[in-house]
């Protein structure tokens, strides 16, 4: 997991919080090959995801495409939004120029019919929400009857873990603002994160009108033993984010 951050708080509407356009590159290249990215978050959505020859996915928050693009190569029909245009340029590099990609916001309305798709993937991106009321709502008018939403996130208590290791009183059953910097590629931007209690994230999916069919808390893939010795030999198995599948009802 990455360091704690020095400050406690920040408002996600301070110019510069979150701005990916400003690390697109330096970030795509990283997600490519750490640890938390490459070896344990993806093939955790992936594996969740399972046989998705000819589902018709939507990638929400979909980055820079590497989500999309092992789907895609697993026979899925892809779609893909993120608000940042850097990350979406650098998903264009991957995808090609015919990939179904679009700039959009869900904290909005997103521009897709309803029961569009089979499936929706959320990863690692609700947990850059204060509110997770409305956009659930929009990704479960998106999914068609039955769809699955597969969701990533901090694991609550790895955050609640960190802030007291570094010794700040933190109250798991509060949902809070936590900020920290994230610096690569010569820039350093504020990043903004809402953590909330495992309890609030499943009263939001149930609100919303989804059943919860899987809660899963992953090893990395095998691989990552000998990619990563020294970062797992004192870990071999660590919290860092929290996986649920969801059935739109």
């Amino acid at each position: 997991m990455p360091p704690v951050p020095e400050s406690g708080g920040l408002p996600a509407d301070t110019p510069g919080v979150n701005d990916y356009d400003v690390l697109a590159e330096a970030y795509t290249a990283s997600n490519e090959t750490s640890l938390f990215n490459a070896y344990y978050e993806r093939p955790a959505i992936l594996a969740l995801a399972g046989d998705v020859a000819g589902r018709r996915i939507l990638d929400a928050g979909c980055g820079s495409g590497p989500l999309l693009a092992a789907l895609r190569d697993r026979g899925a029909i892809v779609t893909g939004f993120d608000s940042s245009t850097g990350m979406l340029e650098q998903a264009r590099r991957r995808l090609g120029d015919g990939a179904d990609l679009q700039v959009a916001d869900l904290g909005s309305p997103l521009p897709f019919g309803d029961g569009a798709f089979d499936d929706v993937i959320a990863a690692l991106v609700l947990h850059y929400l204060e509110d997770w009321g409305p956009p659930l709502a929009e990704l479960r008018r998106v999914l068609k009857p039955g769809g699955r939403l597969i969701v990533s996130v901090d694991h609550p208590f790895a955050i609640v873990g960190l802030q007291r290791e570094a010794g700040r009183k933190t109250d798991y059953f509060a949902t809070y603002n936590w900020t920290e910097d994230w610096s690569m590629g010569g820039q350093t931007v504020p990043m903004s994160f809402w953590n909330r209690p495992l309890h609030a994230m499943t009263d939001a999916f149930t609100a919303a009108g989804f059943r919860i069919s899987v809660i899963s808390e992953p090893d990395p893939v095998p691989e990552a033993r000998e990619l990563f010795p020294d970062e797992l030999a004192a870990k071999p198995r660590f919290l860092c984010f929290l996986f649920f599948v969801l059935q739109a009802g």
